[in-house]
């Protein structure tokens, strides 16, 4: 109670510059709350737009290498890794053809295996349907 009648008593301009204070303070805190809000949702921009920057650099400097080569008169070197593993996908599919095969040979033995019988023969087993 004793502050509040000092502040009473404070002369008109005192009163008009206190509170142009208290209006900046609060007008600072509300943009130092905002930067800080700012900050915390572009961070995540920043580092997506830098991502972006980077792999577009890289890219630029790789067809950069690239031309210079051309024009250099350089051919580009093979791709080794597209070439094993190409002979590897074909190796595989080689061997599954393969057993594939080996396997379906040994079927046909068991087929040739199993004697039929001519009905038609008169000395055979079996004898005519009729």
């Amino acid at each position: 109670m004793f502050g509040s009648n000092l502040l009473d008593r404070r002369s008109k301009p005192e009163q008009i510059t206190d509170q142009a204070w208290q209006h900046l303070v609060s007008a600072g805190d509300s943009i130092r709350d905002a930067a800080r809000s700012a900050r915390h949702t572009s961070a995540g921009f920043a580092d997506d737009a830098g991502d972006l920057v980077g792999s577009a650099a890289e890219e630029a400097r790789h067809r950069a290498s690239v031309a210079f080569d051309a024009l250099a008169g350089r051919r580009p070197a093979l791709p080794w890794t597209l070439l094993i593993g190409a002979a590897l996908v074909g190796a595989a599919i080689g061997w599954a053809a393969g057993s594939a095969a080996r396997a379906a040979g040994s079927r046909d033995r068991a087929v040739d295996d199993i004697e039929f019988v001519d009905v038609e023969r008169p000395d055979s087993p079996a004898g005519p349907l009729t």
